[in-house]
């Protein structure tokens, strides 16, 4: 019989690695980019960020179909479907023979780990809801930035030693183990007498139901700012410190300072959210992301990238801001619709990794000789994103009520 107790802690962890696999699929293939790029026959260096970003685009298409599903059959199951699309998915990439394939086997790796990531977050929905749940979903965040940490490192040392094929090849056995694990200590969290039909008039009545609500949507749109304008980073860090800075060998290490920025961040939200609150917070945080931009627009505009060491630092009080800001604007999104949550994380999850692709594909272009165009990205993104929230603040009060 299968041992069904679980404490917190462990769902916490089980949650974190639900999402990891996405992170690992992400962060272990950048230091590859380039070489897998000769590899498939890639002509520009900019075709590369495809790679990074049409990921992104199937990790925001597959909640559309793995949010209602399991709202209507459960979670666990699911789950299952993912990981089996992922190895499909992990084995076309590493056969392929020209880019157009590869983007196909990316986008693909996207789809099949939208099934963990948001379902992960539909558990976290079922079982807490307000500030509790920003709390748990900001720990999960914590263990699931110790992947970009070391995702880097691990992908150069496996690039190093065995050729980029084998990086797919570990996160499929990254992915069977936690699918193994999930099997074994993970109860349904959707309960039979909650769960929605299995018919198309219902997923249409759940999606319209959801965009009757003002904060999931607001939130929403501020969370597809944010991302879009991170998502440029992460597409272009490879470029940035192994190109224009001549930081190849050391690549993997920054992107694991820079992810602990966040990571540190994400830790003291878990406990400082109970008492100040997730609105407040983001508020904040908020102001740091656009102030931090526009300092460095004024110091270092027209005058070529700044030293090493004042880019990091840049980068780091950027990041430190995103550390407050993802968890609690997810959680925001989320906390009006526990009834929905399956759709709901696989709608709102949709539209902000559509805004984020679109986003950091229209500045990613443009960061090629310079970092300028990314921070000029962040603060764009960052005053649409106090827009939003303002509008938020000047509408009527009640923010769980619809429309």
């Amino acid at each position: 019989m299968v041992k069904k107790v679980q404490s917190q802690l462990e769902f916490v962890g089980l949650m974190a690695a639900l999402m990891s696999i996405a992170a690992l699929a992400l962060d272990a293939l950048l230091p590859a980019l380039d070489i897998i790029g000769d590899a498939v026959g890639a002509t520009n260096p900019a075709h590369n960020q495809l790679l990074i970003t049409l990921f992104f685009l199937g990790l925001g298409t597959g909640p559309l179909l793995f949010g209602p599903v399991s709202d209507s059959i459960g979670r666990k199951p699911v789950v299952y479907m993912g990981f089996g699309l992922f190895i499909f998915a992990s084995l076309l990439c590493v056969y392929s023979q020209s880019l157009e394939l590869m983007i196909t086997g990316r986008i693909l790796q996207g789809v099949s780990l939208s099934a963990p990531r948001t379902i992960s977050i539909a558990m976290i929905r079922d079982k807490y809801n307000g500030d509790y749940m920003a709390r748990v979903m900001s720990f999960v965040t914590v263990i699931f930035i110790l992947v970009p940490i070391i995702a880097p490192t691990l992908g150069k040392w496996i690039l190093d030693f065995y050729g980029w094929e084998a990086i797919f090849h570990i996160q499929v056995v990254f992915g069977i183990l936690v699918a193994i694990w999930f099997w074994r200590r993970q109860p349904e969290t959707l309960i039979p007498r909650k769960r929605t039909s299995f018919r198309g008039s219902v997923f249409i009545s759940g999606y319209k139901e959801l965009f009757n609500y003002k904060q999931t949507m607001l939130f929403t749109l501020i969370w597809g700012f944010i991302t879009g304008s991170f998502l440029v980073y992460l597409s272009t860090a490879q470029q940035i410190f192994q190109e224009q800075y001549a930081l190849k060998e050391s690549f993997p290490y920054i992107f694991a300072a820079l992810a602990i920025t966040i990571g540190t961040a994400t830790l003291l939200n878990g406990t400082l959210v109970l008492r100040y609150g997730m609105l407040r917070l983001v508020t904040i945080s908020m102001a740091a992301y656009v102030v931090t931009s526009l300092l460095y627009i004024v110091l270092f505009a027209g005058s070529g990238n700044p030293s090493f060491g004042i880019l990091l630092t840049f980068f780091a009080l950027q990041f430190f801001a995103v550390g407050f800001l993802f968890g609690n604007l997810r959680a925001l999104a989320m906390e009006p619709i526990g009834h929905i949550a399956g759709i709901g994380a696989a709608i709102t999850g949709f539209i902000a990794t559509i805004m984020g692709v679109a986003i950091s594909t229209y500045i990613g272009h443009f960061v090629i000789n310079s970092v300028l165009p990314m921070f000029i990205g962040f603060l764009v993104c960052g005053i649409l994103s106090f827009v939003v929230l303002a509008f938020f603040f000047l509408s009527k009060k009640g923010t769980q009520s619809p429309f």
